[in-house]
Protein backbone atom coordinates (compact mmCIF):
# COMPACT_ATOMS: atom_id res chain seq x y z
CA UNK A 1 0.00 0.00 0.00
CA UNK A 2 2.82 2.41 0.87
CA UNK A 3 4.32 1.75 -2.56
CA UNK A 4 0.99 2.71 -4.20
CA UNK A 5 0.83 5.94 -2.19
CA UNK A 6 4.39 6.79 -3.21
CA UNK A 7 3.56 6.14 -6.87
CA UNK A 8 0.46 8.35 -6.66
CA UNK A 9 2.49 11.16 -5.06
CA UNK A 10 5.16 10.84 -7.75
CA UNK A 11 2.52 10.98 -10.49
CA UNK A 12 0.95 14.07 -8.92
CA UNK A 13 4.34 15.80 -8.81
CA UNK A 14 5.11 15.05 -12.45
CA UNK A 15 1.66 16.04 -13.70
CA UNK A 16 1.81 19.50 -15.23
CA UNK A 17 -0.89 21.82 -13.92
CA UNK A 18 -2.04 24.47 -16.37
CA UNK A 19 -3.40 27.89 -15.48
CA UNK A 20 -4.05 29.06 -19.06
CA UNK A 21 -4.79 27.08 -22.22
CA UNK A 22 -5.40 28.45 -25.71
CA UNK A 23 -6.74 25.92 -28.21
CA UNK A 24 -6.68 26.82 -31.91
CA UNK A 25 -7.43 30.47 -31.13
CA UNK A 26 -8.10 32.88 -34.01
CA UNK A 27 -8.93 36.57 -33.97
CA UNK A 28 -10.14 38.46 -37.03
CA UNK A 29 -10.66 42.24 -37.22
CA UNK A 30 -12.52 43.59 -40.25
CA UNK A 31 -11.35 40.72 -42.42
CA UNK A 32 -7.73 40.92 -41.19
CA UNK A 33 -6.48 37.95 -39.15
CA UNK A 34 -4.53 39.14 -36.10
CA UNK A 35 -4.08 35.76 -34.40
CA UNK A 36 -3.83 32.60 -36.49
CA UNK A 37 -4.87 29.41 -34.72
CA UNK A 38 -2.41 29.38 -31.83
CA UNK A 39 -2.15 26.59 -29.25
CA UNK A 40 -0.57 27.65 -25.97
CA UNK A 41 -0.25 26.08 -22.51
CA UNK A 42 0.88 28.22 -19.57
CA UNK A 43 1.85 26.30 -16.44
CA UNK A 44 0.76 27.09 -12.93
CA UNK A 45 3.17 29.43 -11.17
CA UNK A 46 5.45 30.19 -14.10
CA UNK A 47 6.58 33.54 -15.47
CA UNK A 48 5.55 33.31 -19.12
CA UNK A 49 6.32 35.97 -21.72
CA UNK A 50 4.75 36.53 -25.13
CA UNK A 51 7.38 38.24 -27.26
CA UNK A 52 7.28 39.69 -30.75
CA UNK A 53 7.40 42.82 -32.90
CA UNK A 54 4.62 45.40 -33.07
CA UNK A 55 1.52 44.06 -34.82
CA UNK A 56 2.37 40.37 -34.33
CA UNK A 57 -0.78 39.66 -32.26
CA UNK A 58 0.75 39.38 -28.78
CA UNK A 59 -1.40 42.08 -27.13
CA UNK A 60 -4.53 40.71 -28.83
CA UNK A 61 -3.68 37.30 -27.36
CA UNK A 62 -3.33 38.80 -23.88
CA UNK A 63 -6.63 40.67 -24.26
CA UNK A 64 -8.39 37.40 -25.18
CA UNK A 65 -7.04 35.79 -22.01
CA UNK A 66 -8.22 38.82 -20.01
CA UNK A 67 -11.66 38.79 -21.64
CA UNK A 68 -11.41 42.24 -23.26
CA UNK A 69 -11.64 40.47 -26.64
CA UNK A 70 -13.54 37.31 -27.60
CA UNK A 71 -11.82 34.85 -29.97
CA UNK A 72 -13.26 34.60 -33.48
CA UNK A 73 -12.49 30.89 -33.23
CA UNK A 74 -10.98 28.50 -30.72
CA UNK A 75 -11.20 28.32 -26.96
CA UNK A 76 -9.57 29.93 -23.91
CA UNK A 77 -9.41 28.02 -20.61
CA UNK A 78 -8.28 29.29 -17.20
CA UNK A 79 -7.70 26.62 -14.57
CA UNK A 80 -9.55 24.19 -16.79
CA UNK A 81 -12.71 26.30 -17.10
CA UNK A 82 -13.90 27.49 -20.51
CA UNK A 83 -13.95 31.31 -20.63
CA UNK A 84 -16.27 31.78 -23.62
CA UNK A 85 -18.64 34.72 -22.89
CA UNK A 86 -17.19 35.14 -19.37
CA UNK A 87 -16.68 38.92 -18.85
CA UNK A 88 -13.31 40.27 -17.60
CA UNK A 89 -14.54 41.03 -14.09
CA UNK A 90 -15.64 37.43 -13.61
CA UNK A 91 -12.34 35.90 -14.73
CA UNK A 92 -9.68 34.99 -12.11
CA UNK A 93 -7.17 37.36 -13.74
CA UNK A 94 -6.01 40.93 -13.28
CA UNK A 95 -4.20 43.09 -15.83
CA UNK A 96 -1.40 45.61 -15.34
CA UNK A 97 -1.35 48.04 -18.27
CA UNK A 98 1.60 50.00 -19.66
CA UNK A 99 -0.25 53.24 -18.87
CA UNK A 100 -0.99 51.93 -15.32
CA UNK A 101 -4.64 53.14 -15.71
CA UNK A 102 -4.72 54.62 -12.19
CA UNK A 103 -7.56 56.89 -11.09
CA UNK A 104 -6.01 60.32 -10.58
CA UNK A 105 -8.78 61.52 -8.23
CA UNK A 106 -8.23 58.59 -5.85
CA UNK A 107 -5.45 58.05 -3.33
CA UNK A 108 -3.06 55.13 -3.67
CA UNK A 109 -5.01 53.17 -1.05
CA UNK A 110 -8.33 53.87 -2.79
CA UNK A 111 -6.90 52.83 -6.16
CA UNK A 112 -5.81 49.51 -4.71
CA UNK A 113 -9.11 49.01 -2.90
CA UNK A 114 -11.26 49.79 -5.95
CA UNK A 115 -11.63 46.19 -7.16
CA UNK A 116 -12.40 44.90 -3.68
CA UNK A 117 -15.18 47.47 -3.24
CA UNK A 118 -16.69 46.48 -6.59
CA UNK A 119 -16.81 42.92 -5.23
CA UNK A 120 -18.48 44.20 -2.02
CA UNK A 121 -15.69 43.06 0.28
CA UNK A 122 -16.21 44.10 3.89
CA UNK A 123 -14.49 47.23 5.17
CA UNK A 124 -12.18 45.43 7.60
CA UNK A 125 -11.11 42.82 5.02
CA UNK A 126 -10.56 45.54 2.40
CA UNK A 127 -8.33 47.55 4.73
CA UNK A 128 -6.32 44.47 5.68
CA UNK A 129 -5.78 43.33 2.10
CA UNK A 130 -4.85 46.84 0.93
CA UNK A 131 -2.30 47.06 3.76
CA UNK A 132 -0.86 43.68 2.74
CA UNK A 133 -0.65 44.74 -0.92
CA UNK A 134 1.06 48.02 -0.01
CA UNK A 135 3.59 46.16 2.10
CA UNK A 136 4.20 43.70 -0.72
CA UNK A 137 5.26 46.48 -3.12
CA UNK A 138 6.96 48.56 -0.39
CA UNK A 139 4.53 51.50 -0.71
CA UNK A 140 3.09 51.66 2.82
CA UNK A 141 4.15 55.28 3.37
CA UNK A 142 2.47 56.44 0.13
CA UNK A 143 -1.07 55.23 0.92
CA UNK A 144 -2.58 58.73 1.17
CA UNK A 145 -0.83 60.21 -1.86
CA UNK A 146 -2.37 60.65 -5.30
CA UNK A 147 -0.93 59.19 -8.55
CA UNK A 148 0.24 62.64 -9.76
CA UNK A 149 2.46 62.83 -6.67
CA UNK A 150 4.28 59.59 -7.53
CA UNK A 151 7.18 58.76 -9.83
CA UNK A 152 6.75 56.36 -12.75
CA UNK A 153 8.24 53.49 -10.76
CA UNK A 154 5.96 54.20 -7.80
CA UNK A 155 2.90 54.28 -10.06
CA UNK A 156 4.02 50.93 -11.49
CA UNK A 157 4.13 49.47 -7.98
CA UNK A 158 0.62 50.76 -7.24
CA UNK A 159 -0.69 49.20 -10.46
CA UNK A 160 0.88 45.87 -9.43
CA UNK A 161 -0.60 46.13 -5.93
CA UNK A 162 -4.05 46.82 -7.40
CA UNK A 163 -3.74 43.68 -9.54
CA UNK A 164 -2.46 41.50 -6.71
CA UNK A 165 -4.93 42.61 -4.03
CA UNK A 166 -7.68 40.60 -5.73
CA UNK A 167 -5.57 37.44 -5.37
CA UNK A 168 -5.98 36.42 -9.01
CA UNK A 169 -5.02 33.08 -10.46
CA UNK A 170 -3.13 34.86 -13.25
CA UNK A 171 -1.55 38.32 -13.41
CA UNK A 172 -1.46 39.70 -16.97
CA UNK A 173 1.25 42.28 -17.70
CA UNK A 174 0.87 44.36 -20.87
CA UNK A 175 4.28 45.99 -21.53
CA UNK A 176 4.41 46.75 -17.78
CA UNK A 177 7.80 48.50 -17.82
CA UNK A 178 7.57 50.18 -21.21
CA UNK A 179 7.01 53.70 -19.83
CA UNK A 180 10.05 53.66 -17.52
CA UNK A 181 13.56 54.96 -18.20
CA UNK A 182 16.34 52.40 -18.66
CA UNK A 183 17.80 52.49 -15.13
CA UNK A 184 14.40 52.29 -13.43
CA UNK A 185 13.33 49.61 -15.87
CA UNK A 186 16.28 47.43 -14.79
CA UNK A 187 15.44 47.98 -11.12
CA UNK A 188 11.77 47.10 -11.67
CA UNK A 189 12.74 43.94 -13.56
CA UNK A 190 14.51 42.71 -10.44
CA UNK A 191 11.55 43.67 -8.23
CA UNK A 192 9.08 42.00 -10.60
CA UNK A 193 11.13 38.80 -10.57
CA UNK A 194 11.41 38.83 -6.79
CA UNK A 195 7.67 39.49 -6.45
CA UNK A 196 6.84 36.58 -8.72
CA UNK A 197 9.09 34.21 -6.78
CA UNK A 198 7.64 35.37 -3.46
CA UNK A 199 3.99 35.01 -4.52
CA UNK A 200 4.17 31.96 -6.77
CA UNK A 201 1.32 33.42 -8.88
CA UNK A 202 1.31 32.84 -12.63
CA UNK A 203 2.56 35.90 -14.53
CA UNK A 204 1.87 36.31 -18.27
CA UNK A 205 3.75 39.26 -19.76
CA UNK A 206 3.57 40.80 -23.21
CA UNK A 207 6.70 42.62 -24.33
CA UNK A 208 8.72 43.50 -27.41
CA UNK A 209 11.91 43.77 -25.33
CA UNK A 210 14.02 40.65 -25.93
CA UNK A 211 16.38 41.25 -23.01
CA UNK A 212 13.45 41.75 -20.63
CA UNK A 213 11.83 38.49 -21.72
CA UNK A 214 15.10 36.54 -21.51
CA UNK A 215 15.96 37.82 -18.04
CA UNK A 216 12.52 37.41 -16.41
CA UNK A 217 10.83 34.42 -18.01
CA UNK A 218 10.64 30.73 -17.25
CA UNK A 219 9.39 30.24 -20.81
CA UNK A 220 8.88 32.48 -23.83
CA UNK A 221 6.49 32.33 -26.79
CA UNK A 222 7.81 34.17 -29.84
CA UNK A 223 5.06 35.42 -32.16
CA UNK A 224 5.28 36.61 -35.74
CA UNK A 225 2.40 37.70 -37.98
CA UNK A 226 -0.21 36.16 -35.68
CA UNK A 227 1.52 32.78 -35.40
CA UNK A 228 3.67 31.12 -32.77
CA UNK A 229 7.20 30.70 -34.12
CA UNK A 230 8.63 28.93 -31.05
CA UNK A 231 7.92 28.28 -27.38
CA UNK A 232 10.74 27.39 -24.99
CA UNK A 233 13.00 28.41 -22.16
CA UNK A 234 15.16 31.54 -22.61
CA UNK A 235 18.17 29.29 -23.20
CA UNK A 236 16.35 27.25 -25.84
CA UNK A 237 15.03 30.34 -27.60
CA UNK A 238 18.45 32.00 -27.74
CA UNK A 239 20.80 29.06 -28.24
CA UNK A 240 18.52 26.81 -30.32
CA UNK A 241 16.15 28.96 -32.40
CA UNK A 242 13.99 26.88 -34.72
CA UNK A 243 13.46 29.48 -37.44
CA UNK A 244 15.46 32.33 -39.00
CA UNK A 245 12.92 34.81 -37.60
CA UNK A 246 13.53 33.69 -34.01
CA UNK A 247 17.32 33.69 -34.52
CA UNK A 248 17.18 37.22 -35.93
CA UNK A 249 14.62 38.65 -33.51
CA UNK A 250 16.13 37.32 -30.28
CA UNK A 251 19.43 39.16 -29.87
CA UNK A 252 21.81 39.79 -32.77
CA UNK A 253 22.92 37.22 -35.29
CA UNK A 254 24.58 36.87 -38.68
CA UNK A 255 22.30 35.11 -41.18
CA UNK A 256 23.48 33.64 -44.49
CA UNK A 257 21.28 32.17 -47.18
CA UNK A 258 23.16 29.09 -48.36
CA UNK A 259 22.84 25.84 -50.26
CA UNK A 260 24.07 22.53 -48.88
CA UNK A 261 27.16 21.37 -50.78
CA UNK A 262 28.45 18.34 -48.84
CA UNK A 263 26.91 16.21 -46.08
CA UNK A 264 29.25 14.57 -43.55
CA UNK A 265 28.24 12.15 -40.74
CA UNK A 266 27.90 14.91 -38.10
CA UNK A 267 28.39 18.06 -40.12
CA UNK A 268 27.56 19.66 -43.41
CA UNK A 269 29.20 22.23 -45.64
CA UNK A 270 27.12 25.00 -47.13
CA UNK A 271 28.04 27.77 -49.56
CA UNK A 272 26.50 31.24 -49.83
CA UNK A 273 25.64 32.99 -53.10
CA UNK A 274 28.90 34.95 -52.76
CA UNK A 275 30.97 31.78 -52.35
CA UNK A 276 31.50 31.74 -48.58
CA UNK A 277 31.86 28.11 -47.44
CA UNK A 278 30.67 27.34 -43.91
CA UNK A 279 30.88 24.16 -41.87
CA UNK A 280 27.80 23.82 -39.68
CA UNK A 281 26.17 21.22 -37.45
CA UNK A 282 22.81 20.06 -38.90
CA UNK A 283 19.61 19.87 -36.88
CA UNK A 284 19.03 16.51 -35.20
CA UNK A 285 15.61 16.15 -36.84
CA UNK A 286 17.14 16.13 -40.34
CA UNK A 287 18.65 12.63 -39.87
CA UNK A 288 21.42 13.12 -42.43
CA UNK A 289 18.86 14.31 -44.98
CA UNK A 290 19.00 18.11 -44.75
CA UNK A 291 17.11 20.43 -47.11
CA UNK A 292 19.05 21.71 -50.09
CA UNK A 293 18.54 25.35 -49.07
CA UNK A 294 19.28 26.48 -45.51
CA UNK A 295 19.94 29.60 -43.46
CA UNK A 296 23.15 29.64 -41.41
CA UNK A 297 23.05 31.61 -38.13
CA UNK A 298 26.10 32.56 -36.08
CA UNK A 299 25.90 34.88 -33.06
CA UNK A 300 28.34 37.85 -33.01
CA UNK A 301 29.67 36.89 -29.56
CA UNK A 302 30.56 33.37 -30.80
CA UNK A 303 33.07 34.77 -33.32
CA UNK A 304 36.76 35.25 -32.50
CA UNK A 305 39.00 37.90 -34.03
CA UNK A 306 42.71 37.68 -34.74
CA UNK A 307 45.30 38.95 -37.15
CA UNK A 308 46.57 37.30 -40.34
CA UNK A 309 49.58 35.17 -39.50
CA UNK A 310 48.55 34.44 -35.90
CA UNK A 311 49.71 30.99 -34.79
CA UNK A 312 46.48 30.28 -32.87
CA UNK A 313 44.86 26.92 -33.71
CA UNK A 314 42.14 27.84 -36.19
CA UNK A 315 38.87 25.86 -36.55
CA UNK A 316 37.24 24.95 -39.85
CA UNK A 317 35.37 28.24 -40.25
CA UNK A 318 38.25 30.69 -40.70
CA UNK A 319 38.20 33.75 -42.96
CA UNK A 320 40.06 36.93 -43.69
CA UNK A 321 38.48 40.33 -44.04
CA UNK A 322 38.80 44.03 -43.43
CA UNK A 323 37.44 46.02 -40.52
CA UNK A 324 34.87 48.45 -41.95
CA UNK A 325 33.20 49.84 -38.84
CA UNK A 326 33.51 49.69 -35.08
CA UNK A 327 31.19 50.88 -32.33
CA UNK A 328 32.28 51.34 -28.73
CA UNK A 329 29.57 50.08 -26.33
CA UNK A 330 31.40 50.39 -23.02
CA UNK A 331 31.52 46.78 -21.82
CA UNK A 332 31.78 45.49 -25.41
CA UNK A 333 32.96 46.60 -28.83
CA UNK A 334 30.88 45.94 -31.95
CA UNK A 335 32.83 45.30 -35.18
CA UNK A 336 31.66 45.06 -38.80
CA UNK A 337 33.96 42.94 -40.95
CA UNK A 338 33.80 42.69 -44.75
CA UNK A 339 35.14 39.33 -45.94
CA UNK A 340 37.03 38.79 -49.17
CA UNK A 341 33.85 37.24 -50.61
CA UNK A 342 31.97 40.49 -49.96
CA UNK A 343 29.86 38.99 -47.12
CA UNK A 344 29.61 41.24 -44.06
CA UNK A 345 29.77 39.85 -40.53
CA UNK A 346 29.20 41.54 -37.17
CA UNK A 347 31.40 40.56 -34.22
CA UNK A 348 30.84 41.44 -30.55
CA UNK A 349 33.86 41.24 -28.23
CA UNK A 350 34.37 42.10 -24.56
CA UNK A 351 36.19 45.39 -24.06
CA UNK A 352 39.48 43.90 -22.92
CA UNK A 353 41.66 43.73 -26.01
CA UNK A 354 45.33 44.49 -25.41
CA UNK A 355 45.92 45.03 -29.09
CA UNK A 356 43.50 47.61 -30.50
CA UNK A 357 42.11 47.14 -33.98
CA UNK A 358 42.41 49.97 -36.46
CA UNK A 359 39.73 50.84 -38.97
CA UNK A 360 40.32 49.24 -42.41
CA UNK A 361 42.97 46.88 -41.02
CA UNK A 362 43.11 43.25 -42.17
CA UNK A 363 41.78 40.76 -39.63
CA UNK A 364 41.14 37.05 -39.34
CA UNK A 365 37.86 35.81 -37.88
CA UNK A 366 36.87 32.28 -37.00
CA UNK A 367 34.28 30.21 -35.18
CA UNK A 368 33.54 26.58 -34.43
CA UNK A 369 31.04 24.60 -36.49
CA UNK A 370 29.25 23.84 -33.19
CA UNK A 371 28.76 27.58 -32.62
CA UNK A 372 26.62 28.14 -35.70
CA UNK A 373 23.20 26.76 -36.57
CA UNK A 374 21.63 25.41 -39.72
CA UNK A 375 18.00 26.52 -40.00
CA UNK A 376 15.36 25.68 -42.60
CA UNK A 377 15.24 28.36 -45.28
Amino acid sequence: MSQTVAQDRSAAQTETKLDVELRKVFKVYNGETAVRGIDLNIRQGEFFSILGPSGCGKTTTLRMIAGFEEPTGGEVYIRGELMTNVPPYKRPVNTVFQSYALFNHMTVADNIAFGLRIKNCGRAETQQRVAEALQLVKMESFARRYPAQLSGGQQQRVALARALVNRPTVVLLDEPLGALDLKLRKEMQVELSNLHQELGVTFVMVTHDQEEALSLSDRIAVMNAGRLEQVGSPNEIYEMPQTPFVADFIGDTNLFQARVETVYPEMLQAVTDKGLRVMVKPQDSWHQNPPSEIVVSVRPEKIHLGFPGDSTAIPLNSYEGRLRHMMYLGTHVHYLIELTTGDQITVLLPNRSDRPLELHSLVKLYWSAADCLALPA
